[in-house]
Order: C-alpha cells, then structure tokens, then sequence
C-alpha cells in the first residue's frame, strides 16, 4: 500500500477457521463446539472472535440458481447457527470460490460444482450476507482456475458485490495463494500470499521467507496473509512461538487452525499472549521489514503507537537448525544511545537494556520478540527489498520485478527487472527527516551494460542518472550519488525507466550534507 498517515485502522481478523483441522468433515455441531471452546477457553476475550466455516457445506445448486446447504451436516440451517455463534459475542465467516468449482470438490464431486461465485455475484453474497448474516469470506480460486479467469476483474466484482449488498462492514479475504499484485489493496481486507501452510516446520520457515520481502503491501487497514495458523497441533513450542511472534508482528491475521476444544496449555497461552497480540493489533496496522541478517537469522521490526515514535516491535528469529547468537545492532533496529527492552514472551524487561547492540540468543528455530523503547536515529539505510514495487505480483501475468539472492548484496538480496513500463518502479514512501534540507543519497546498483534510471523526489525533483554500469549484474555493485532536498518528516523517493530496463538495486544510503 505504501501508505503512512498517522491514523488507526480496522487491525487484522482474529479467530478460528475449520479447515486446517476439519477439512470437509464439518458439520452443525463441530462448528457450535469450537464457537463454545473460543469463549470458555478465553480465546474470545483475547481477542479473537470469528467463527469461519471453510469448504464442504454445500449440496449443489439447484436449477433456479440458488444455494443448496447440506441439510445432513447442518440439519437447522446456516441462519439459525450463525445466530448461535453471534449470540456468543462472537462473528461467523463463510467460504465460496471466485469461480465455478470449489477446492474442496476436486472439480469431480457433485455437491462442489457450480456453487462458486462466478455468475452469481450478487445472489450469493445477498444469501452469505443478508439471509444468513455472515460477517466475513474466504474466496478460493480453484474453480476460477478451472474457467480461466481473470483474477483481477473477477475478484473485482465479487468486492463490488459484498460492498453493494446492503450489510456493512463485511471482511473479505481473497485467497489466490500467491500475492496477486498492488491493485488487490483496493478490492480486499486481506490476500493470501503463499500456498496453502501445512502442520511442519519446513511449511512455516517457507512461508516466513516468501514474506519477509512483501511488508511494504501491508498497510491502510489491508493485510498480507501468509495462511491460518498451526499452532496447538503438532509443531515444537520453539517453532509456534516464531510461527506467532511471526505472524504477529507482520500484522497477519490470526486465524488459529487447531482443534479447540483439545488445545495444549502451551499453545492456548501463546495464542493468548498479550504482549504479542498487541504487536499485531496495533493501530498503524504497519508490516515489519527485515532490518538486520545475519545467515538465516533475520531481525524484523516496526513502529508501534505512533510513526517514529519511541517504541518498536522487534522480532530475532532463527529459521537454522542449529542454536544461534547474534548481536542485534541498535542503529539497524532504528535508536541511538540507551534502549529500554522488554521481552514479549516471558513478559519482563532485559536487565541492563542495549546500547549498541544486544546479545541475543535463540534456539533452532525459534525466535525472541521485543519491544524496545528509546530515543529513535534518523534512518540512513534503506534496502531495496524493503521499498514498494508498483508492478510486483506472483501469478504469471506480465513483467514483474523481483527479490533476488546475492551475496555480494547488501543483506543477501537485491531488486532485478525493474523498468522497462511505466508502473515498473521502486519507492521508498517513507525516507525521514527530523529537520528536512540537503542530502546525498548514494543508490547502489548493478548493472553488466550501460542503463539509465531516473530519481523523483516527492514527485517534483527530478534528477536523470545515464549510462550506469558496473560491470556484471550480480557480482560487481556500484554507487553512484544525487544530492537532493528532503522535507521534514516523511519523503518518497523513486527510482524508475518506463522505456528501457534499469540497473538492478541493492539499497540506498541517506546522508544529511
């Protein structure tokens, strides 16, 4: 999204989804039990309170276009239990497909085919959202898959239908299983970012890593969703604590995937940890962009309250199998002088704080989550993988720049394809100055032949840089300077060439002249 107001949003969805446990053997009474397991268990008092039914409730859709519900699973009807679940306090959600099929039905069983959206847009969400009374959907893309649609117009219409079918407020969740590209910040509330997670270690470390580069499209109330959660299956407590402290500070949504009324102590106290629901409730509703990497260690971490106030969430985590200590840098965090440091999971402050840096030790894959509070630096750093791309998506269609490993770039990664269109840009959207006035900033880039890339500064300073090269496109990085003028507070800085490829970007550094 790129967006940075200092103003409060709707946070991200908390609650339960039947699918990571129950998969199509759901029915009426599963459905009423975790809806009484969230309120006696004190899940619902943390916070979390929706109550969504994923695929397998339906029986077809009859010859008049309408619905059919599987009177067997839910003998009394949908209406009758989503008041169950609302009378609990509670919020109920629903499933369907952007096309015609849904997953669950293989396109091969009856009761699956023909009871997506696709063609029926409004009738649906007029039955999910009036008669029925839903408050939130998933919509899958397997039978969109099978008619060949065009994710973007379709999930348009299906996001105009929700909006225009008379009940306010509803929370609409596009599963695409890939970042579909910037434009889904205008159609959802949240959009799910990778395939489906499954209950092991290797899942959650390869979901953490094909986000930790996306922060910048979580924003303005709208929410990467790296998946439901597996925590209080069959995960260690060190791998659910980075599995939550993950999910946590990225502001993903918190929809726990266990069964609930069987949930492990462990488990049922994390899920309600205070300290790090606050990191994903907070008002900013900001992503967390990875500051610091040491091997496959990576520190992650964003503002809370308020935009460069004094506190930050912090998250150390070790996706490694072998216990690992590093010295998390006070500077790359964002303060100067002494921090004052609080540890999310045992609830109490670090004695002695940091200045500096912090020793901080974390077996194999777990992590360590903070807050820190102190006086904050003016970031002189800004990495390439953490800035928005205009053109970036994952689904196959057209040009799209991309994060790339390199270990003769700064922090392991740089940004590749970028220009060549219009919209084929990279932004910085939040470069700060306490004061404002005359700065260098140093672009680092590589290129193998001679490029041209233009630098725009709040969108009315230009400055043309031709014939970057440096020699190789991975392997041999240059830096060349533009002296500009920032203004106090938050400044944009982009990089662009809609008519030819520029150089590839590594990072840029800020310095006050």
């Amino acid at each position: 999204m790129a967006v940075l107001p200092a103003l409060a949003f709707d946070p991200p969805t908390m609650g339960w989804s039947s699918w990571n446990t129950f998969a199509l053997n759901i029915n009426e009474q599963v459905i009423k039990s975790q809806a009484d397991a969230m309120v006696s268990t004190g899940l619902s008092k943390a916070g979390y309170k929706f109550i969504n039914i994923d695929d397998g409730y339906w029986d077809g859709r009859g010859a008049d276009g309408n619905l059919i519900l599987n009177k067997k699973l839910f003998p009394n009807g949908m209406r009758s239990l989503v008041d169950y679940i609302h009378k609990k306090g509670l919020k109920a959600g629903i499933y369907s497909d952007a096309g015609d099929n849904t997953c669950g039905s293989g396109n091969v069983h009856p009761w699956g085919l023909g009871v997506g959206l696709a063609g029926h847009e409004d009738q649906d969400c007029h039955l999910y959202f009036i008669d029925w009374d839903f408050d939130f959907i998933k919509v899958d893309y397997c039978g969109g898959n099978h008619m060949g649609l065009d994710e973007r117009a379709q999930y348009t219409k299906i996001s105009n239908a929700i909006k225009n079918c008379g009940k306010p407020g509803v929370v609409f969740n596009v599963c695409r299983w890939a970042y579909p590209g910037t434009w889904i910040s205008d159609v959802a509330d949240s959009w799910r970012t990778t395939g489906d997670i499954y209950c092991a270690w290797e899942s959650v470390r390869n979901i953490i890593k094909e986000n930790l580069y996306i922060q910048a499209y979580t924003g303005g109330g709208h929410y990467n969703d790296p998946d439901m959660l597996e925590i209080g299956r069959t995960l260690s407590h060190d791998e659910e604590n980075t599995h939550m402290a993950y999910w946590c500070i990225a502001s993903s949504p918190l929809l726990i995937g266990c069964d609930m009324t069987t949930i492990p102590e462990y488990s049922l106290n994390l899920l309600k940890n205070a300290d790090l629901l606050a990191m994903n409730q907070d008002k900013l509703g900001l992503g967390a962009p990875v500051v610091q990497r040491e091997g496959e260690v990576y520190v992650v971490a964003k503002d809370m309250k308020k935009l460069m106030g004094p506190k930050r969430a912090v998250v150390v985590m070790n996706l490694t199998d072998e216990a690992k200590t590093i010295p998390v840098s006070m500077e790359a965090v964002g303060f100067e002088g002494q921090v004052k440091v609080y540890d999310c999971f045992t609830h109490q402050d670090v004695a002695g704080g940091a200045n500096g840096t912090l020793q901080v030790s974390i077996p194999a894959h777990g992590s360590r989550a903070f807050f820190m509070t102190g006086k904050r630096n003016e970031k002189s750093l800004y990495q390439a993988e953490e800035a928005y791309l205009q053109a970036y998506q994952e689904i196959g269609k057209g040009q799209s720049p991309l994060w790339q490993p390199s270990d003769a770039a700064n922090q392991g990664e740089y940004v590749g394809y970028l220009g060549n269109a219009a919209d084929n840009y990279l932004e910085w959207p939040n470069v700060y100055s306490k004061k404002g006035g005359e700065y260098t900033l140093s672009i680092r880039y590589a290129s193998g032949d001679a490029r041209n890339m233009t630098v725009t500064v709040n969108g009315n300073q230009t400055l043309q840089l031709t014939s970057l090269m440096s020699g190789d496109f991975t392997e041999k990085w240059a830096t060349v300077d533009v002296k500009v003028r920032l203004n106090k507070g938050y400044n944009k800085v982009r990089l662009s060439n809609p008519a030819n490829w520029m150089p590839n970007i590594d990072c840029m550094t800020v310095k006050k002249n």
